[in-house]
């Protein structure tokens, strides 16, 4: 029956009907197969979503959604140009701090691939060629789902189950994704300096520098307030999310003042469209995740995997190739919703920090977004810079590879993901 149902989801997914649906209308033909009673359908969808945990992914989608709105994209510009504007590829640093930047207010990463590229794409194209322009772009947004706060990593904690919270995910991302960050930056000064790219921006000023800072400082107090408050155990996610929305709102409204009344409608509905995408994959998940218990599919793939290898590693490396693979062709939050159920307790079983798994498993389907062909942060640039998708890709491969050595990295070396959480209680 699983299978039926697996194969059903993905011919469903290949003729172009949206992912949720697929998913449950294969789940729904599968239990039309077998007999079994539909009434139980509605009964564990509505469980399925009916989580005050979840309710955190709407409003940090509507905080993202405001703070972009707001005017805060120009202002972290602004601040990482007078940091780092003066060197050989200056406005490809640029470009990876304003993503570090928008990464911890966001949380997402095709809001931010969008933002960033109708912003910087224009003016990095005078400087770059557009492909490794659009390409930039593409790597900074990916840092969204990496640095805290994460929807990627909200959606996992939620599947996982009580042996992860969403605060040690946070925190399991800090490190990695400054690793990533400085290693982009690094990068960036490499093919600078390989190519020969002169100098660019203004010289470097301390006095301007804490002008900007002083101009960016509300803004950079978000991250500070929302994610100290939910590691310190001030409020839970759901509510540093609420608080997340109301302080965008201040800074749009009295701050920089560029958020009116007349833009919430908008705002509110493109949060609440992703959100519901959310919510109906993990309603109809919650259908095929019975079909599988009943046939015991968990059981079998633990049994199975114990059988070809009693190594954590080598389990984990063959679950990193296995997402490689997802990531490719599966939309990343259906993929969380699909194979966290029956991978994380399997990684239990092989004794891996719940925490490290889990970061490894986010780290994966990140990447995965700037991998073709369903790469959707690739899909996001190419639309609004109106680049090729071969000649992005083609730019875009070191910054993929990058991510990928870095996976490894934290792969070999759990501590990278769990000290930081680990020291905070987690």
């Amino acid at each position: 029956m699983s299978a039926a149902v697996i194969i059903g989801f993905m011919l469903l997914a290949c003729f172009g009907l949206p992912i949720a649906f697929a998913m449950g209308v294969a789940a729904l033909g599968a239990l039309w197969a077998t007999g079994v009673d539909f009434s139980m359908v509605p009964q564990r969808m509505m469980h399925a979503v009916n989580s005050f945990p979840l309710m955190s992914i709407p409003f940090f989608m509507l905080a993202g959604e405001l703070m972009i709105k707001a005017g805060i994209v120009e202002r972290l510009i602004s601040l990482a140009n007078a940091l780092v504007g003066r060197v050989r590829g200056g406005m490809a640093q640029v470009t990876m701090l304003s993503g570090a930047g928008l990464a911890t207010v966001s949380g997402a990463a095709v809001s931010d691939a969008s933002a960033l590229s109708s912003i910087l794409v224009p003016s990095l194209s005078k400087i770059y060629d557009k492909p490794f322009a659009a390409a930039l772009v593409a790597a900074a947004a990916n840092l969204g789902p990496i640095i805290p706060p994460s929807g990627a990593m909200i959606v996992y904690a939620f599947m996982a189950g009580s042996s992860v919270s969403v605060g040690g995910m946070f925190m399991a991302g800090v490190v990695p994704g400054l690793i990533i960050t400085v290693g982009f930056m690094a990068l960036c000064s490499w093919i600078a300096t390989r190519r020969g790219w002169t100098v660019t921006g203004e010289p470097f000023s301390l006095r301007h520098v804490l002008g900007e800072l002083r101009r960016s400082a509300i803004v950079l107090a978000m991250p500070v307030l929302v994610i100290g408050g939910i590691v310190g155990g001030a409020f839970t996610a759901t509510e540093g999310a609420a608080i997340a929305v109301v302080y965008a709102l201040v800074i749009g409204f009295f701050i920089t003042r560029q958020l009116s009344v007349r833009d919430l409608p908008g705002l509110v509905v493109r949060a609440a469209i992703t959100s519901a995408v959310v919510g109906a994959l993990i309603a109809f998940a919650s259908v095929v995740t019975y079909l599988m218990t009943v046939d015991l599919l968990p059981q079998t793939l633990s049994q199975a995997l114990r059988a070809l290898t009693s190594d954590p590693l080598v389990f984990l490396a063959l679950v990193s190739v296995l997402l490689f693979v997802v990531g490719m062709f599966l939309e990343s939050n259906a993929a969380y919703i699909m194979l966290v159920p029956l991978l994380h307790p399997i990684a239990l079983q092989y004794g891996i920090d719940p925490l490290h798994f889990g970061f490894l498993f986010v780290l994966n389907l990140v990447i995965g977004m700037l991998t073709p062909p369903v790469g959707v942060v690739l899909f996001v640039v190419c639309g609004v810079t109106r680049v090729p998708m071969r000649d992005l890709v083609r730019s875009a491969w070191p910054f993929i590879t990058l991510m990928y050595a870095v996976l490894v990295l934290c792969m070999f070396f759990p501590s990278i993901v769990t000290t930081l959480p680990r020291a905070l209680g987690y």
